[in-house]
């Protein structure tokens, strides 16, 4: 038996590779999405395409999804998330101060712990929008980025940040300490971000990629690093350590984009120095603007101090 699906593709997936789009679409994983993509089962348009292939809004997408064993479906467990405080909760909306070591949702290969499912586990409902490994949200942070997150908890509260979100009516606001000395002291990175041909967790500026567009400010110059603050236009994966390493100034304790090793030793980092400070937007209830704000965890206030 097959599972024939069809649908149409919509604007807010434009350019996605055909393996993402599916996940998304059909709530599959997707290392589920590429096999099905590798055994011929996905076309575009009426023609068999690869996992790779970038969808365009309107194209007709069809999946066939044979019965049978597949790969086993993401679920929230409830577990407790030692360190992650809750900054501010209501009736549409939850507002976390998520730790390092600690990813956004249930993800093929990660063992560790995330924030929907401790939230689960401290007895809040999450909206049901969203694929059912990432119900409820709307932005993510990085493993080992800490800082401000928020996850809707009613379905009109996901609909509406989504979408504000997507229109770049958000502030996002980000601390990096970064190599050497930025020049200029204030600026404007924007350059596309693309997977990284050579690695499957590695992105960076690639001309295919899609648009990414970083503003930097100098706070503090030390001897040996700068500490930024950083405002985002856009919320591609890894944007501030891909654009900070494209302008030779990687976040420091993030030897994946370059960062120096031996100076994040010396300052006692086994992460890179990156935490989201501030988090700004219309509330989707009110309409008023809200904003919240994280102070640094302990290992990033330490490196300063030794500095």
């Amino acid at each position: 038996m097959t599972d024939q699906r069809t649908v149409l593709v919509p604007d807010g997936l434009e350019g996605e590779r055909v393996d993402a789009a599916i996940a998304r679409l059909f709530g599959l994983s997707r290392t589920r999405a590429a096999d099905l993509a590798a055994a011929g089962d996905v076309a575009v348009n009426a023609s068999t395409v690869g996992k790779s292939h970038r969808v365009s809004a309107g194209d007709m997408l069809e999946v066939s999804i044979p019965s049978g064993p597949v790969s086993p479906t993401l679920e929230v467990v409830a577990e407790p998330v030692p360190g992650m405080r809750v900054v501010h909760d209501d009736d549409d909306i939850v507002v976390v101060d998520k730790p390092v070591g600690v990813a956004a949702h249930p993800s093929v290969g990660w063992t560790g712990p995330n924030v929907l499912a401790g939230l689960k586990a401290a007895g809040y409902r999450i909206s049901t929008s969203g694929a059912s490994e990432r119900q409820g949200i709307v932005s993510r942070l990085d493993v080992g980025t800490s800082g401000l997150m928020v996850v809707c908890k009613s379905e009109r509260g996901y609909s509406v940040l989504k979408r504000a979100f997507k229109e770049r009516r958000v502030e996002k606001t980000y601390h990096a300490l970064v190599q050497g000395l930025p020049d200029p002291l204030v600026g404007t990175i924007d350059a596309p971000i693309g997977r990284h041909p050579g690695g499957e967790y590695k992105f960076a500026v690639m001309e295919n990629g899609k648009p990414a567009v970083t503003h930097y400010e100098l706070l503090e110059a030390f001897r040996h690093a700068s500490l930024v603050e950083v405002h985002l236009e856009t919320g591609r994966t890894h944007q501030i350590r891909v654009h900070m390493a494209a302008v030779r100034h990687p976040c420091v304790g993030d030897p994946t984009y370059g960062a120096d090793p031996t100076l994040a030793r010396r300052l006692g980092l086994e992460r890179q120095w990156l935490h989201a400070v501030g988090l700004g937007f219309e509330h989707p209830g009110s309409g008023e603007w809200v904003t919240f704000e994280s102070g640094y965890p302990a290992d990033l206030q330490e490196a300063l101090d030794r500095l």
